[in-house]
């Protein structure tokens, strides 16, 4: 982003951090977000909103350090967890819901979102039989080595359009998708 904040961009005026934690919290859910301590505007940008802040003093090492932080820090109670990235403005409570619906009637699934050309995205929900591997999680390849290792019971959603892929990581394509939206 060289040097912009990719989770600070507007959507609708809004910091796009902000726009999805309101979407997930929409749901109803127990809202977790991992943050880098060292980002003081991204948790300026939740201010006042239900959730819970998971410090993650690691976060830079890789995505995995924050999906290890946010999943230590649920209830043990929880049954399930979304890992949703918070720079795919395209995801809609609605999206959620159908994993929360999807998990509810299968609780012991992995269930993924893909395009409607069958590309692999997220959000991803994850069971808590899963908890104790994701706890573990290192680098910047997320969570694909819990996927790989339970292919078995890996099931997909497939979500209208190219959403559970569109991710926002550079100055173009947030020019790009924000001019879109003005058409």
């Amino acid at each position: 982003m060289r040097g912009a904040d990719k989770l600070l961009m507007e959507v609708d005026g809004t910091p796009c951090l902000r726009v999805m934690a309101e979407r997930a919290i929409a749901t109803g859910m127990q809202v977790f977000v991992a943050l880098p301590p060292d980002r003081p505007a991204r948790e300026a940008a939740l201010s006042g909103l239900s959730l819970t802040i998971v410090p993650v003093p690691d976060a830079a090492l890789g995505v995995g350090h924050s999906i290890a932080a946010g999943v230590s820090a649920l209830p043990c109670k929880a049954s399930g967890v979304i890992i949703q990235p918070a720079d795919m403005p395209d995801i809609k409570a609605s999206d959620m819901q159908l994993f929360m619906e999807a998990h509810t009637a299968h609780p012991y699934r992995i269930w993924r979102a893909t395009t409607e050309t069958g590309n692999p995205g997220h959000p991803v929900l994850f069971p808590a039989a899963q908890f104790d591997a994701m706890k573990k999680l290192r680098g910047d390849a997320g969570a694909r080595s819990v996927i790989q290792e339970n292919r078995e019971i890996l099931f997909e959603i497939t979500l209208r359009g190219h959403r559970a892929r569109l991710d926002l990581d550079t100055p173009e394509a947030w020019e790009r998708y924000l001019s879109d939206r003005d058409c």
